[in-house]
């Protein structure tokens, strides 16, 4: 089984007032890239986080958002008094303001440095947290990777019908690759024999034979053929395979290494069927190179 580098996942539970919740998504990456969205009251988790989404998925750009909505009276900050009452003070002292019968706005006062405390204990809160948002990020992971696994069903069925098609197209480049010698040795024949008619004289055989061989030599694909066979081979066991392990980047270097035997056979090969096959295998297997490009 394969899967998809794309999905989303999400969970989240409501205890005591205070709401968690978990999202997370992700999209195509050669490597494992962590985008972390936290609280800032959650930054010290990150480093956890992070290690708790890698371990569950291998590749790809993974965003983690993560949102806490504390609805109970233990979110309400606590307002300092002394730092408060200072400074009112000050203002009255200020030489702006005139006489003792000063209005003064209270609302603008809180929001100075030190006025408003956050609860208290924020170690426990940070604790509290985690014990609540791990459960939650292996739950949407967990649904995560069965929309990946969805996913990746879709893209074995596509890529399996391009492995096919590959191979229905190799089979005929290797049922014609033979006529190419002989056809060379009957035009060279016939052009030899034309030209020694005219002049009259005669051509060793052995000579035709050598200039057959090396031209037989050189066209050869035969070694290409099987090596393109045994990485269909290989792709397709790879596909099939239901060990669960990441296999993209192994299905990039074979399509690569296909891609290579392919354009090998196109540049040695002078037919012209053979060449016509040889577009058609070379852009079923770009379209493989797109696709694998998602799997994770």
């Amino acid at each position: 089984m394969i899967r998809s580098m794309t999905g989303f996942g999400d969970a989240s539970v409501r205890e005591n007032g205070i709401e968690h919740c978990v999202e997370i998504k992700s999209v195509n990456n050669k490597y494992f890239k962590a985008i972390m969205r936290l609280p800032e009251s959650l930054q010290p988790l990150e480093p956890e986080f992070e290690i708790a989404t890698r371990r569950r998925l291998e590749r790809g750009t993974v965003t983690l958002s993560i949102s806490i909505s504390d609805t109970s009276e233990r979110a309400a900050f606590q307002i300092n008094h002394a730092a408060l009452d200072h400074y009112v003070e000050q203002i009255k002292q200020s030489k702006a303001v005139k006489g003792d019968d000063v209005r003064i706005d209270l609302g603008p006062l809180l929001d100075l440095p030190g006025v408003l405390q956050p609860p208290g204990d924020e170690e426990g809160r940070i604790q509290s947290a985690r014990a609540v948002l791990l459960p939650l990020i292996e739950k949407a992971c967990d649904e995560l990777i069965d929309m990946r696994n969805r996913e990746g069903a879709d893209l074995a069925r596509d890529l399996m019908e391009q492995h096919d098609y590959i191979s229905a197209y190799l089979e005929r480049v290797a049922a014609h690759a033979p006529t190419v010698v002989r056809e060379y040795e009957n035009r060279l024949r016939s052009r030899i024999e034309t030209l020694l008619a005219d002049a009259e004289m005669t051509v060793d055989r052995a000579d035709l034979v050598r200039e057959i061989a090396v031209y037989a030599e050189k066209t050869d694909i035969a070694e290409e053929i099987t090596r393109l066979r045994g990485h269909l081979r290989q792709f397709s066991d790879r596909i099939k395979g239901n060990d669960g392990s990441p296999i993209g980047r192994t299905l990039e270097f074979l399509t690569q290494e296909m891609l290579r035997e392919a354009n090998t056979m196109a540049s040695k090969s002078p037919s012209a069927e053979v060449s016509r096959l040889i577009v058609e295998i070379k852009g079923a297997i770009d379209r493989i190179k797109e696709q694998v490009l998602n799997v994770a």
